[in-house]
């Protein structure tokens, strides 16, 4: 998905609720990270939605603008995640 197409389907998912209510994150790899939220950090990722983004930077732009600007948690951190493969935004 593009930027604009990933910043659109992650409003529409939050929709009324507060953005300061959500987790965004990236990942390359879904299956460790949803085991790392559930399992080691205890967190409920029952609403966990993700999304394939067109590119590493794009990902990388939506999890900024939505960390920044929107005040949603995370960080910005991406450690480890290399371009060239797929990437995901996740949000729960």
């Amino acid at each position: 998905m593009t930027e604009k197409e990933l910043k659109d389907a992650i409003i529409k998912r939050v929709g009324t609720s507060s953005f300061s209510a959500w987790r965004i994150g990236l990942t390359q790899d879904l299956d460790e990270r949803k085991k790392y939220w559930k399992e080691t950090e205890k967190e409920d990722i029952q609403y966990w939605t993700n999304w394939t983004a067109d590119s590493l930077t794009i990902a990388q732009n939506v999890e900024s603008y939505f960390i920044n600007e929107k005040g949603m948690k995370g960080g910005t951190g991406g450690g480890g995640l290399v371009a060239g493969a797929t990437t995901y935004v996740y949000i729960f």
